[in-house]
């Protein structure tokens, strides 16, 4: 299937009201709502006591990206309510909803569907900016590093070591609902492929006023350790569409709910096809 290049929604182009910003990258039915600053808003009972001691602004973010996850739920027709944290921090949906919040330093969304159209999503943002000296080393592996490497000499305006490492958590969050069980970042291997007319560049900036990203693409998680039961078969990769924009590197991965066609399967976006 081929899913096209992201760009800005016919309705904005046409001075309708904004979108997600990241709902460019997220496959349909899911629905997207984010925004860059916070709203204001406390959490709900039920929700607090994740960040009851938290301090001010780790409170505010957590609340605004549940605050994005409610107004998505009403995207869906759904009643807002309280979204309690998992055991291992996953948010805890309403029955019939899967989900997936995001935050980082200016910017907080959120992206739902129900669970008789999608089976799991995993999202992640982070600044365009390199990760802490060390972590390239913990998160990758070494075939990780050299694409790292790679690309980073042909744009260095992209930080593809960010990219990588926001990847992976978004692989983390679209497995955990599947698996209900950890996934070292060792355990899925990341490539990206770069979209068509995004590279090689002369430079981000130009890029991106060609269009409305830096740069964008897909890219593939291939899972290095047993995967989960997927209707009947056994789950052997992810793969997702990424996007610079605005400062922010954006990941997403979003898994149809449809059976797998043969006994091994990879999860290609909203298609499920051999793996």
């Amino acid at each position: 299937m081929d899913i096209g290049h992201p760009g800005i929604p016919p309705q904005q182009q046409r001075g309708g009201p904004a979108r997600a910003l990241i709902e460019a990258i997220v496959s349909g039915p899911a629905v997207a709502v984010d925004t860059r600053e916070d709203f204001g808003e406390e959490p709900l009972p039920g929700e607090a006591e994740r960040v009851e001691r938290a301090v001010p602004a780790r409170r505010a973010e957590f609340a605004t990206g549940r605050a994005c996850a409610r107004r998505a739920l009403a995207r869906l027709g759904l009643p807002p309510r309280p979204i309690p944290t998992g055991q291992r921090g996953e948010p805890r949906w309403p029955h019939g909803v899967v989900g997936s919040i995001t935050h980082c330093a200016g910017y907080r969304g959120a992206v739902l569907a129900r669970t008789s159209q999608i089976a799991t999503i995993g999202i992640d943002a982070e600044p365009n900016a390199p990760l802490p000296d060390g972590v390239l080393e913990t998160v990758s592996l070494p075939g990780e590093r050299a694409w790292v490497a790679r690309l980073s000499a042909a744009e260095p305006a992209v930080h593809w070591d960010r990219l990588l490492f926001c990847a992976k958590e978004s692989v983390y969050k679209a497995w955990y609902p599947l698996a209900h069980r950890w996934l070292d970042f060792q355990d899925a291997a990341v490539t990206v492929d770069v979209a068509p007319g995004a590279g090689p560049w002369a430079g981000a900036g130009a890029q991106a006023s060609a269009g409305p990203f830096a740069a964008h693409g897909r890219f593939t998680a291939e899972l290095r350790v047993a995967g989960p039961d997927f209707h009947g078969r056994e789950l052997t990769a992810f793969t997702g569409r990424w996007a610079v924009r605005e400062g922010l590197i954006l990941t997403a991965i979003v898994v149809s709910n449809q059976r797998p066609p043969t006994a091994r399967c990879a999860i290609h976006e909203n298609l499920t096809t051999v793996g």
